[in-house]
């Protein structure tokens, strides 16, 4: 008995070493992946600045990007690719943006702690949880009622609770909950909804993809003025999926 007991312990703290050297293991591979996609975001901004005007983004949206768990966004079987600097798949024919494209749409906000944000177009949820690291409160839009649903569920269990989401069709923003600092749309319009820029403060920035679905595309960044004059700026070719809903 004592010589069985003692061979059931030993095999347990076996198997326990071996878990904690996984888990470590696991983790020490995680932060390397992490910094590689850090890496190739510097890489890429630096190589798009002629474009961007930016040849580096703020530290605090990289560490924004640093910090929220992109595997958690995207379908089991692309997990090990979640630090890829690349688009994935994701749930109803959708994909989950490139984190170059991710980073630099933030960047462009210029988010302030006490900003609220709408998002057009919540996706898998990844971009919303980047912002909301960042700004006050995110508002996201989802047209597509599966990944609404999907995205509010992973956003509340990884404890971003000041992310609120709902099905609809954005196109017509969250008059509820305007004016709003900053406004990002995660899908190519045809041309600018006239309703996002009215829910735009003064001084309030609009990000978005504006083209046709099998043409070009460019991202526009979109200012509206202390006296309501707006500029906008094309700021680098982009390809994304188009805006449905209301036109």
């Amino acid at each position: 008995m004592t010589n069985a007991y003692v061979t059931r312990c030993g095999l347990a703290s076996t198997l326990a070493g071996i878990l904690m050297i996984t888990l470590n293991t696991n983790a020490a591979g995680e932060a390397q992946q992490r910094e590689s996609m850090l890496s190739a975001i510097r890489e890429s901004v630096r190589e798009s600045a002629a474009y961007t005007g930016r040849a580096e983004l703020s530290a605090r949206v990289m560490a924004a990007m640093a910090a929220v768990p992109r595997e958690e966004f995207v379908l089991p079987a692309y997990r090990h690719l979640a630090y890829d600097n690349s688009p994935l798949p994701i749930a109803a024919g959708q994909t989950i943006s490139q984190p170059l494209i991710v980073a630099l749409m933030t960047d462009l906000l210029e988010p302030e702690p006490g900003d609220v944000i709408l998002e057009v177009g919540t996706g898998s949820g990844y971009q919303a949880a980047v912002l909301s690291t960042l700004v006050k409160h995110v508002y996201s839009v989802e047209i597509i009622t599966e990944l609404a649903k999907s995205a509010t569920e992973v956003l509340a269990r990884l404890g971003y609770d000041n992310v609120t989401v709902r099905a609809g069709d954005g196109y017509r923003g969250w008059p509820e909950h305007a004016p709003f600092d900053g406004i990002l749309v995660t899908a190519a319009a045809e041309a600018v909804p006239p309703p996002l820029l009215k829910q735009l403060k003064p001084g309030g920035k609009l990000v978005i993809p504006v083209g046709s679905e099998h043409g070009y595309q460019e991202l526009l960044l979109i200012e509206v003025g202390e006296g309501g004059a707006i500029s906008r700026r094309a700021v680098l070719p982009v390809r994304f999926v188009p805006l449905t809903g209301e036109r």
